[in-house]
């Protein structure tokens, strides 16, 4: 791979490199991705698990940004069919914070802004009539609902870099970068890979880092240059969720409207647990940005005990995770308010070839951003092929005109010797990939030993080889949630035989 002559180098394995990979890879371009730890490590597996057009940014007059989202979820619900699912919203109506005829307009706005083909509309809701009404304090009657999409977030950085891989290329995990230096007409990039140097050249660089943007860019800065117009200017913004078991009642998601003017979501994970968040809390560095702190924990527990019946307190959380986004630093004076649209900046000085750094974005239009980044470089590539994901599903979300159910029916009467449970969670974290998974097994024996949480050594196997799983952290954390699922007494013994296995590569 080192002596190839890539087109783009990729730095950068979240949900942005992994789009641009793919998107690039299936326009005939020759890719390869490098990402300094695992897929999704960073901020694409610290979100708040939504694909959304982003309500409460309306009233930030994004509705560009809002319309191209809304937009994106029926594209995505296409793409992803396993791992992207409706979601209901309710909404209580707190006495003194927004209007009750403000929050109706946003939502007509909300409703309108992009063709709803599978999304509901939104509606009022009488909370002593409605299931959700039971798991809010019985002074709040009445609200809203509305509908937005849910989404394995870390499954879905993963699922892209395979189809990337899949399309010709060659993604490198735990590969850091330590040097760009421009070299002919092109770019030489030193990364750490498989245990040892390596020295890569490419066309273009396309610097999706994410927090570490400004790093990354500063490695290509000329050696003496005191301009620092090329290293990009980020806004830093920790988010914190945490995980408690299922609040009685919230079998749907709750957006609560909070006394300083934020948004606190309560929303259904997975069939036992409840996650709330999220904060925004300016960080100078990345390392401060994924360290959850004591404070944002008993923010998020307040906002929420404000509204729900069943009181929660810290001894509640099972699990709690920050993520540091990285934001466009456009000068607004707090960070709820900064936009949450991407910038791409071009630096190509006369001649030399382009390093393109991608800053901000969000989960749900990381496939637009890949066609925006595709389109600034097209110059470069005259002879790459056109736009082309729009229509094409993700691996494993190829379900069928039924969609999942169907292909979880299906899955069933031809694998019959299965568990329900067993084909229930296979066809929902790979959706058409659980046959590769369960391959010639005929019986829930032959997947091998049970590791914990629904694991078993096939699957551990499959993530080794198709899914860059390198420790048990990716595997219980990132390519699943089964670390939730096992006592705390139980994890070392399955961390140890799960890091047994990956590590036969």
């Amino acid at each position: 791979m080192s002596g190839t002559i890539y087109d783009l180098a990729i730095i950068g394995g979240g949900i942005n490199g992994a789009g641009i990979a793919a998107d690039a890879a299936g326009r005939g371009l020759r890719v390869v991705l490098f990402e300094k730890g695992d897929l999704a490590c960073g901020t694409s597996s610290a979100s708040s698990k939504l694909i959304h057009g982003g309500l409460r940014y309306l009233e930030q007059r994004e509705f560009r940004l809002v319309r191209h989202a809304l937009a994106e979820r029926e594209v995505l619900l296409d793409r992803a069919a396993h791992l992207i699912h409706p979601l209901r919203f309710v909404i209580p109506h707190a006495a003194g914070m927004r209007p009750r005829i403000v929050m109706r307009a946003g939502l007509f706005l909300y409703d309108s802004l992009a063709r709803r083909r599978r999304i509901p509309a939104s509606a009022s809701v009488d909370l002593t009539r409605d299931p959700m009404g039971a798991a809010l304090r019985p002074e709040f009657r009445n609200g809203f609902s509305y509908h937005d999409c849910w989404v394995d977030d870390a499954r879905l950085v993963a699922i892209t870099a395979l189809d990337a891989a899949e399309r010709g290329a060659h993604i490198l995990t735990r590969a850091p970068v330590t040097r760009i230096v421009r070299e002919g007409e092109g770019w030489r990039i030193d990364a750490e890979a498989g245990g040892a140097r390596h020295a890569f050249s490419a066309r273009a660089v396309v610097n999706a880092a994410g927090p570490w943007c400004a790093d990354v860019a500063a490695l290509a800065r000329p050696e003496g240059a005191g301009s620092k117009a090329a290293v990009p200017m980020l806004r830093l913004v920790r988010g914190t969720h945490i995980v408690v078991p299922r609040i009685p009642g919230a079998d749907d998601a709750l957006l609560l409207q909070n006394a300083d003017g934020r948004v606190v979501f309560v929303l259904p994970f997975g069939a036992r647990f409840t996650m709330i968040g999220t904060t925004e809390v300016v960080v100078s560095t990345p390392a401060e940005g994924f360290v959850a702190s004591a404070e944002e924990e008993a923010y998020l527990i307040e906002a929420a005990g404000r509204y729900l019946s069943h009181p929660l307190t810290r001894t509640d959380i099972v699990w709690r995770f920050a993520g540091v986004r990285p934001l466009v630093d456009d000068g607004a004076a707090t960070a709820s308010s900064v936009t949450r649209d991407w910038r791409l900046d071009l630096v190509q000085p006369a001649g030399s070839a382009p390093f393109l750094n991608v800053i901000g974005g969000k989960i749900t239009t990381f496939r637009l951003l890949a066609e925006a980044v595709l389109d600034r470089l097209r110059p470069f590539f005259p002879g790459m092929g056109g736009a082309w994901t729009a229509h094409a599903p993700l691996p494993g979300g190829d379900v069928g005109p039924h969609g999942l159910t169907g292909y979880r029916a299906d899955l069933a009467r031809r694998r019959p010797g299965f568990a329900p449970e067993t084909l229930d969670r296979l066809a929902a974290l790979y959706g058409t990939r659980a046959d590769r998974v369960i391959g010639d097994a005929a019986h829930d024996a032959d997947l091998g030993a049970a590791l914990g949480g629904g694991l078993t050594e096939r699957e551990i196997c499959y993530l080794r080889d198709t899914e860059w799983a390198r420790t048990a952290e990716d595997v219980l954390w990132r390519r699943t949630k089964a670390g939730l699922d096992l006592s705390a007494g139980e994890r070392p013994e399955a961390e140890a035989k799960i890091a047994r296995l990956v590590s036969r590569t």
